[in-house]
């Protein structure tokens, strides 16, 4: 299983939750690649459709062992208008890799954390640390380094491209309201169910019978899609939003190296700038936040070292027997935030 690869201490949720999003950036990466190659030959639109069937292969055993028991919900609305801001960015993301180079697509994709940060600090009320803000903010002008839009007029991949960003923005932020109650199997599999008869519509008006080796690499897509929504998902509840969202920028070399391979797309000596300073930044945070999670970890388990209070009333033993059952920790059932799926 790719999750035994990220097990960590319960301690470092921080650490945690950036490795989760580490792999999700590279299946996302290789997603991303493959998407360019089979577009060339299957309309975008087509492409989505199968990417969603093909990607609720892998959920049929989990379904069935659990006898659909984990798809019980209460947050069916939710579920819906995810997949629906979902599909949308999905549409344009695949009919942006079809015209536009890979890396430029990335790059543009690179807004995402802008934007999720701002939602997350108004929207899911998260703590957003002045560390978190310069990781987001140093990984877009890596990000403007890479693109450099001065002077230059935006193409349609361009447009494509900004506009995936939006949609997938509101879209993680409803992953990660929706990570709070249910499963990462449960979020992945009510989003297959629904995208897949919806993007079955546009697919109709361009559809052409594919062959057998392009459905073998539309389910490479589908497989590596899945999977990179399972870590993307406990990468959300693991750790805050804002933080995790950072390691996306992880996406761009890992598509840089993967063009380069499969098309002999070679990258400029800006590209690499920028992908430096991504690179950097990102991992610095990593470093400081996990140290910081658990040193605060380690300070709240301490006993106190107050002095004792003369005037302090003795705690009887009747006291002590039934503590208060509505504690803090009671009331958030799983404090952590981990996902036992």
């Amino acid at each position: 299983m790719i999750m035994h690869l990220f097990r960590v201490s319960p301690d470092d949720d921080a650490l945690r939750g950036a490795l989760l999003m580490t792999g999700a950036a590279i299946l996302f990466a290789a997603m991303a690649v493959l998407i360019r190659y089979i577009t060339r030959e299957v309309h975008p639109f087509e492409a989505a459709f199968f990417r969603n069937l093909f990607g609720l292969i892998p959920m049929i055993p989990w379904m069935l062992r659990d006898r659909f028991v984990g798809l019980r919900t209460l947050k069916l609305k939710l579920h819906f208008i995810r997949a629906v801001i979902g599909l949308a960015g999905m549409l344009c993301l695949f009919s942006a890799l079809a015209i536009a180079p890979a890396a430029q697509v990335i790059a543009i994709n690179f807004t995402v954390p802008i934007l999720t940060t701002i939602l997350a600090a108004l929207i899911l009320r998260e703590t957003v640390r002045a560390r978190r803000w310069s990781a987001v903010v140093l990984g877009f002008v890596g990000a403007m380094i890479i693109v450099r839009p001065i002077g230059q007029t935006l193409e349609t991949g361009a447009i494509l491209a900004l506009l995936a960003t939006l949609f997938t923005a509101c879209a993680v932020t409803t992953v990660k309201m929706l990570s709070r109650s249910e499963s990462a199997n449960a979020i992945v599999t009510w989003m297959g169910m629904i995208m897949t008869p919806l993007s079955l519509i546009p697919a109709i008006f361009y559809w052409q019978q594919p062959t057998w080796q392009q459905l073998a690499i539309l389910i490479a897509i589908a497989i590596l899609a899945t999977a990179g929504q399972q870590l993307f998902v406990r990468a959300n509840r693991a750790a805050d939003q804002s933080y995790v969202m950072a390691f996306d920028f992880l996406r761009l070399p890992f598509v840089a190296v993967l063009a380069f391979i499969m098309f002999g797309e070679t990258v400029d000596f800006w590209t690499w700038a920028g992908a430096s300073l991504i690179i950097g930044s990102t991992l610095y945070i990593a470093r400081r936040e996990a140290v910081l999670a658990r040193n605060e970890k380690r300070r709240r388990r301490m006993p106190t070292t107050a002095a004792a209070d003369s005037q302090a009333i003795p705690v009887t033993k009747a006291k002590t027997i039934n503590p208060p059952e509505d504690t803090p920790e009671d009331n958030t059932g799983n404090r952590t935030g981990r996902i036992d799926a």
